[in-house]
């Protein structure tokens, strides 16, 4: 029902473009030893290309969402629209594969797009991740930690966590076990707190990573708005270019935020962004 529901609202909504849906891109263990089927859909404009690509990942938690959630919809439109190949991809879950299994697919995700660019039409040295909640802090660490074939141009970061013990001693008191079952499916461990450092985006910034650009509600109470800012912070002082688009008074979440015409207008500067970055 949710493939028949994604199909009609990008029929009604999209310009013309080849879409080709649940395109196999990983077989991977899940926790028992089975194989998971990860797989992506892309939107390819027409024309001979090749084109700017971004790879959407999209949030839940680490433990829920899909690659055609209503919580990534509102950005197929204006990359469509802008000229943008768009590829939204799956991740293993917890617990079916705990932290950093989900990581590590996004990873797989950009090989991937490298080795098939040319068949998709992809510019490879145009390539952005783009990514909301979980998924921000997805591509956050991938941008900061990417190489080689999995290194991108830029990072777009919707209300992601990058600081994680900071975001835990401010939001749950330094209470760490709901972050403990959700990212590595255990009660808390006396290693969690490091492993949360080691899981955080804000300690891996460097020279020579990718420009990014952070959206972030001001009153969202799942990730505090002010882990974009700090993120930021940290980049500028090593000299990489950064922004941070503050969306006031929006709460988690851009599908919340497609009920405020206040909260949509990240859209138009976003591909600005991204265009002016990836000229």
């Amino acid at each position: 029902m949710r493939q028949l529901i994604f199909g009609a609202f990008l029929a009604a909504s999209l310009p013309a473009a080849e879409l080709q849906r649940d395109i196999e891109f990983a077989q991977v263990p899940a926790a028992d030893g089975s194989k998971i089927s990860l797989k992506l859909d892309i939107s390819t404009p027409e024309g001979k290309g090749p084109f700017p690509t971004a790879i959407i990942v999209h949030g839940g938690g680490w433990e829920g969402g899909d690659k055609a959630i209503e919580w990534v919809q509102p950005l197929f439109k204006p990359l469509s629209d802008a000229g943008f190949v768009w590829i939204s991809i799956n991740y293993r879950l917890s617990p079916q594969a705990p932290y950093p299994s989900m990581y590590q697919d996004v990873m797989t995700a950009i090989q991937w797009v490298d080795a098939h660019a040319k068949q998709y039409k992809v510019d490879r040295k145009r390539l952005a991740l783009i990514g909301e909640s979980a998924g921000g802090h997805l591509v956050a660490l991938a941008g900061t930690r990417g190489k080689g074939t999995t290194k991108v141009a830029a990072v777009v970061d919707f209300y992601g966590p990058h600081d994680l013990v900071k975001q835990i001693t401010e939001r749950d008191q330094g209470d760490y076990t709901a972050m403990a079952k959700r990212m590595f499916r255990s009660a808390p461990q006396p290693d969690t707190e490091a492993r949360l450092r080691e899981a955080s985006p804000i300690h891996y910034v460097h020279k020579g990573m990718p420009p990014f650009l952070f959206i972030h509600g001001t009153l969202d109470k799942s990730v505090p708005f002010n882990q974009s800012p700090l993120m930021c912070d940290k980049m500028k002082s090593l000299g990489v270019a950064c922004e941070v688009i503050p969306m006031e008074g929006a709460p988690h979440g851009m599908s919340n935020w497609e009920k405020n015409p206040a909260w949509t207008t990240y859209k138009q500067p976003m591909i600005a962004w991204l265009k002016k970055t990836l000229r």
